[in-house]
């Protein structure tokens, strides 16, 4: 019998997580609450600091829950300070970026190979976590593994099993939520589905490890193609003089057969703006060009430039030139409601507007700082300053916590990329909506 075999379903009692972010925390703390002894590692200094003084970075934790897994013997540390070798499984939930070719950069999940690979004995459970292209688990991360003389499936089990967390929504990371895993042997696909009933009650398994990461692709694929055809339409339906938020909402009528998706000023976050691009380039691997999902992508990317175009036009419909004007931000989170500006594209929209000439402000009551394309950083300023110091003000996220009635009111011109002027009276001529046109209320 292998050393992995040896290991019995169900007695996996100390987790050791590699990367504490919108994945890795809410896992950590999960387990945690279930009864296992739970270390947390981070190659922050400053993300571990703040962590062990219960002062947590996401919206979904609140300080009082992260303090609470504390007093219940949750562990946060460093890599120096890891002890890899003391737990029965080590799962890995770093991000997965791309470069500025668009190629995925596995640089952390290979990072955190490395480190489990100093502490990698017979019997442990490494499950990786971090959404990647099929055949990473098999590929690149078990060979950094492997290294050491062990071999997966003889000597310790290796897994994937994709996180689904939709930063905003704690449910996402509740019991409920379905999870999916799959093993390079039925013996550790076993094994990796048990540990994870102790936090989810349904968790399916899957054939192989690349079985489970392409199903974690399809998932955010499905959302970025959507979202970019949506963007097309409401491209189309600025020259064809219709209001794509009104036909969204006809079309949603049907309960059968249609899925909601919306316009946007482009596409944020850790997975939608980057998976399509892992799917792809893999699929280059197998010389085959997955047009579809490469355009999606480009479209998606494109509409930042297409604000700025919104902007200029705005401006120009009140005889002034964007080059000189003063543009205020209302939104630079990657959605509505977070904290999260990771990949958001209100750091083009910046970006393209300073490049423009455009002298830029922001506000956000979720984000205080942010770093725009270019590098630019800025502290977010107040509404009323923003509102009442701007030639034309863009609202790129509609958070509730902003006033709206106040911004429609009081900012002399609005480009509304959310349809956040729905229902509001405007002045003439003062709200240009993404997809619409000038407001039927202007």
């Amino acid at each position: 019998m292998s050393q992995a075999a040896k290991t019995t379903v169900g007695t996996d009692e100390r987790v050791a997580i590699v990367g504490l972010g919108y994945v890795g925390l809410p896992l950590a703390i999960g387990f945690t609450e279930a009864g296992l002894a739970v270390t947390g590692i981070d190659a922050n200094v400053s993300r571990v600091a703040e962590l062990s003084a219960a002062r947590s970075p996401i919206d979904d934790i609140p300080d009082e829950r992260l303090r609470a897994a504390l007093d219940a013997g949750l562990r946060i540390v460093g890599p120096v300070d890891a002890r890899i070798a003391d737990a029965d499984v080590v799962i890995v939930c770093v991000p997965t970026p791309i470069d500025k070719a668009k190629v995925p950069d596995l640089t952390p999940v290979l990072s955190a190979a490395e480190l489990i690979l100093a502490g990698l004995r017979p019997g442990h459970l490494v499950v990786l976590q971090s959404t990647t292209y099929p055949g990473t688990t098999t590929g690149p991360f078990r060979a950094v593994l492997e290294r050491g003389g062990l071999v997966a499936g003889r000597d310790f089990d290796l897994a994937f099993a994709p996180e689904r967390v939709n930063p905003g929504d704690p449910a996402s990371a509740s019991k409920g939520v379905p999870r999916l895993v799959g093993a390079t042997t039925p013996e550790a696909t076993a094994r990796a589905a048990a540990l994870l009933r102790r936090i989810n009650d349904d968790v399916r398994t899957l054939s192989s490890p690349d079985a489970a990461e392409l199903a974690k692709l399809l998932e955010n694929v499905f959302r970025n193609i959507n979202i970019a055809f949506v963007n097309q339409l409401a491209l189309l339906c600025e020259r064809m003089g219709l209001d794509v938020w009104e036909i969204i909402d006809a079309a949603a009528t049907k309960p059968f057969g249609f899925m909601r998706f919306t316009p946007g000023p482009g596409v944020g976050g850790h997975c939608i703006p980057v998976d399509p691009y892992y799917l792809a380039w893999r699929a280059r691997e197998f010389d085959f060009v997955d047009r579809f999902v490469e355009l999606a992508g480009d479209i998606n990317f494109a509409m930042p430039r297409h604000v700025v175009e919104l902007v200029a036009e705005a401006l120009n419909e009140q005889g002034r030139a964007l080059r000189g004007a003063r543009v205020g931000i209302l939104g630079v989170a990657f959605k509505a409601n977070v904290r999260d500006a990771r990949n958001s594209p209100a750091a083009d929209v910046m970006a393209l507007l300073a490049e423009r000439g455009a002298d830029v402000s922001f506000h956000d009551p979720h984000v205080p700082t942010f770093r725009d394309a270019a590098g630019a950083e800025r502290d977010s300023a107040e509404l009323e300053a923003v509102l009442t110091g701007s030639d034309v003000v863009v609202v790129l996220v509609a958070h509730r916590a902003i006033d709206w009635d106040r911004v429609y009111s009081a900012a002399p011109l609005v480009v509304d990329t959310v349809n956040s002027s729905a229902g509001r009276a405007a002045r003439p001529r003062t709200v240009l909506r993404l997809g619409a046109g000038w407001s039927a209320s202007s």
